[in-house]
């Protein structure tokens, strides 16, 4: 019985329509220039590790690839690229190979210097936002080993190069002997959004194992793995840094303070792989989803005011025909990306999470939350009452099973008014298959899976799902979703983690890059054939700087979590300036809609918090193509660069 119940689950993969489908999309890969030399050193394939972890040291390297896209320039087109490469440990800042040549720069790698960094520490991560206010990009980078180190774009800068930063602790430390003895986080997660409403962005960090010396092979022994498969709280967990105040010139400095009591107790101690905001209830706040591994994922409702931060937590509900992992808040289930977006095209936030779901192997599900609240303020009673009304639909939706599952991303890539879905894939690349083991692992006693010597091998040559492909999930003609990335040419066997998307020419089309663990990173342009129309927003926020379009000053500031809506004959659809979502990979902050052959007038309706924190709302109509808006009290249009 259980096996007929399988094979006709499975079954659904095979979607029709997917061939045809994917004639409608074309992408081409082309070459990301490294800085000078770069690709001529060594690059290595797994880590160096705390004693304690060497038997598992692959699976301890299994993580840290990152990529983002956006605005490096302050030109106005998101043509620049941030890259953390795992081969050698450093973040590259590039330009993407895309870009219009007034926008080129010689390739460069971030120094933290003269901050404390030492050979036990490894990057992670890298956000791009406005710390300060100033209308210049900065970079927030996150680190196994350390706290975030912030880099701030200088006032005399005239281009993106390694001088044009200055670096500064996101959590004070201070050190007489040069060396580093602040806390040592090690950082899987990170997400940037305004979540008090003051008009400046504030900070979540997601760690993975706890505070201790994991890349250390003099450390101490005080490294520890999850104390479950499925409800573990031993990690580091998560930690919320609001904006205090901030300067700008050629010294800039950004300063937050930790809110410790932000997120509740049991919901902040998770094995945190990705975070994931957007306001769900219309108030201009970002609620956040907490996708952790070994353990429960946490939708929190966010209550918070200028100047405090709070979260309460919101749990689905279960009836009899629910499996547990199939409630929001409630599963065991391996949450390693997430990400918002209109999925069903009614102007509702729905939520896809990437799972562990290797055929034969730990088989779980993606999640694909669906949004059930009939408006927003349906939505804002429910969480009030720490009600999450969504319900678990991957499976009706053909986005269940992909493989080992890392960041997912969904976007309108030919401008149909459709979302595709992407998501990362594979775990440790190898050419000895170690499932037995692992999945011996998963029935071992809780009591003993923290202590790394009770687990498995997991060293190089093992392999755990190595060979699986990026995933390409678009929506075909009966509204299930296909999984098409073979005929487009994007399965490579390269286990992949992160992913980043933007509009890198100002065409209305949508590319992407990937990161790769152990792997070069990749680059996507979209050369869609027949695509639709467009309508993409640039949102800032006035700083009252000088000069845009000079040095490294753009238009304004971005005007974090502001939401749009809009309308036409098709339907309303529902997106978001996303300052920073996911595992690893962040998309650029023009927010985009396909009309598909939609040509009049599209209805806008605009919800953001302007500079002093207010709550702002506007109706208006706007042309199809590319509008850069200045938010203030008001809408005013300016000049697209």
């Amino acid at each position: 019985m259980t096996a007929s119940l399988f094979i006709a689950v499975r079954s659904s993969v095979a979607v029709a329509g997917g061939d045809e489908v994917a004639t409608q999309y074309k992408f081409q890969e082309m070459p990301i220039a490294f800085p000078p030399g770069y690709e001529s050193q060594k690059m290595n394939t797994v880590r160096t590790v705390n004693p304690s972890y060497e038997k598992i040291r692959s699976w301890v390297s299994s993580v840290g690839a990152g990529i983002a896209i956006n605005d490096l320039t302050g030109h106005g087109l998101a043509d620049g690229m941030c890259i953390v490469d795992t081969r050698t440990d450093q973040i590259v800042v590039t330009y993407t190979p895309t870009a219009r040549p007034a926008d080129k720069f010689t390739p460069f790698v971030l120094n933290a210097a003269p901050l404390p960094m030492d050979a036990a520490m490894a990057p992670t991560g890298c956000t791009p936002g406005d710390f300060n206010a100033d209308g210049r990009m900065d970079l927030l980078a996150t680190y196994w080993g350390r706290t975030p180190v912030l880099f701030l774009a200088n006032s005399d800068a005239t281009g993106p190069a390694a001088d044009s930063y200055t670096p500064r602790e996101v959590v004070p430390s201070q050190s007489l002997d040069g060396k580093y003895h602040g806390p040592r986080w090690n950082t899987d997660a990170a997400y940037v959004g305004d979540l008090d409403g003051d008009g400046h962005p504030d900070i979540v960090i997601g760690n993975y194992f706890p505070d201790s010396d994991v890349l250390d092979p003099r450390g101490l022994n005080n490294v520890q793995m999850n104390d479950s498969l499925s409800s573990a709280r031993n990690a580091g967990g998560d930690h919320v840094l609001r904006w205090v105040k901030s300067t700008t010139g050629t010294d800039p400095d950004a300063f937050f303070v930790e809110e410790r009591t932000a997120i509740p107790f049991d919901a902040a101690t998770g094995w945190t792989l990705a975070i994931a905001g957007a306001d769900l209830t219309g108030k201009g706040l970002p609620d956040l989803y907490i996708a952790n591994d070994f353990g429960h994922a946490h939708l929190l409702y966010n209550r918070s005011v200028p100047g405090r931060i709070a979260f309460t937590e919101a749990t689905g509900r279960r009836d009899a025909t629910t499996p547990k992992s199939f409630v929001l808040g409630k599963g065991s289930f391996k949450g390693m990306g997430v990400d918002f977006a209109d999925v069903n095209h009614n102007g509702s936030f729905d939520i896809m999470v990437s799972n562990i779901t290797a055929a034969w192997g730990l088989e779980e599900s993606n999640f694909l939350w669906i949004n059930q609240a009939k408006n927003n303020d349906e939505m804002k009673e429910k969480l009030e009452q720490d009600i999450a009304p969504f319900t678990q639909e991957a499976r009706e939706h053909g986005v269940a099973w992909t493989g080992w599952g890392w960041d997912t991303k969904m976007a309108d890539f030919r401008n149909d008014g459709d979302l595709a879905i992407l998501q990362a894939d594979g775990f440790v690349k190898g050419n000895i298959d170690r499932w037995p083991w692992l999945q011996e692992m998963a029935m071992t006693n809780d009591d003993l899976l923290s202590n790394p010597r009770m687990w498995p091998n997991v060293q190089p040559g093992d392999d755990l799902a190595g060979d699986d492909v990026l995933a390409f999930y678009a929506k075909t003609p009966s509204g299930t979703y296909a999984n098409i990335s073979k005929e487009l040419g994007l399965a490579v066997p390269t286990p992949t983690r992160a992913i980043a998307t933007g509009d890198t020419t100002g065409s209305g089309l949508l590319d992407f890059a990937v990161a790769r663990q152990w792997g070069p990173p990749a680059f996507y342009a979209n050369q869609a054939p027949r695509p639709g129309n467009h309508l993409d927003l640039r949102l800032y926020r006035p700083t009252g700087t000088e000069g845009a379009g000079q040095g490294l000053v753009n238009t304004g500031s971005p005007a974090y979590n502001a939401t749009v809506k809009v309308t036409t004959p098709r339907g309303t659809q529902i997106s978001q300036l996303d300052g920073g979502s996911g595992h690893g990979g962040f998309r650029s902050f023009e927010v985009h809609f396909g009309l598909a052959d939609y040509q009049g007038p599209v209805d806008v309706e605009l919800c953001w918090r302007d500079a002093s924190g207010q709550l702002q709302m506007k109706d208006l109509q706007l042309k199809p193509g590319t509008h850069s808006l200045q938010l203030t009290s008001d809408v005013q249009e300016v000049p697209s660069r």
